[in-house]
């Protein structure tokens, strides 16, 4: 089976994505290192570099790379932005299963406050605004995910009782 994880940056998308491919002993993909060997640079450099369009267009290649691929028994983790591009939320559900990782505006502004390695947070005075803000456009789409799981503490065993 193949599991996808979405939601917000700093939601625990890669940590729990390993945890979760451990437990089911799967293999595990973060989309977000796939494309940084696409570009060959840090995501950062190549949207000062480029802006946020061209990123999208090169994640969207890499996504449709990665959903023709055979391999059947994964846990992948999206980048936050990525169900709100393209198609991309209808294709990934009908690729697999797809869980909406539910964190609080609170707890991402905390988590989020210090980490300068975010393209769309540095330099916010307000992390925490920006991020109830920009959570907002993109809840629609994370909420077309076949399963949601809320909570500040998300664990492998609260995303295995969503997916049941």
């Amino acid at each position: 089976m193949r599991y996808f994880l979405l939601g917000y940056m700093g939601s625990g998308k890669t940590t729990l994505g390993k945890a979760l491919s451990e437990h089911l002993g799967v293999d595990f993909v973060d989309l977000d290192v796939r494309i940084t060997a696409e570009i060959g640079r840090s995501i950062v450099s190549f949207m000062e570099d480029k802006g946020e369009l061209a990123f999208r267009k090169v994640e969207h290649t890499v996504l449709e790379r990665l959903l023709s691929e055979s391999q059947e028994d994964v846990v992948v983790a999206l980048g936050g932005g990525t169900p709100v591009f393209y198609n991309h939320m209808e294709a990934l559900n009908a690729a697999g299963t797809t869980v909406f990782l539910d964190v609080s505006v609170v707890e991402l502004a905390r988590r989020l406050e210090k980490d300068v390695d975010r393209p769309l947070i540095k330099d916010k005075d307000d992390v925490a605004e920006f991020v109830a803000k920009h959570l907002f456009e993109r809840r629609p789409f994370y909420s077309l995910a076949q399963h949601r799981v809320k909570g500040d503490a998300l664990t492998v065993e609260a995303v295995l009782e969503a997916i049941g």
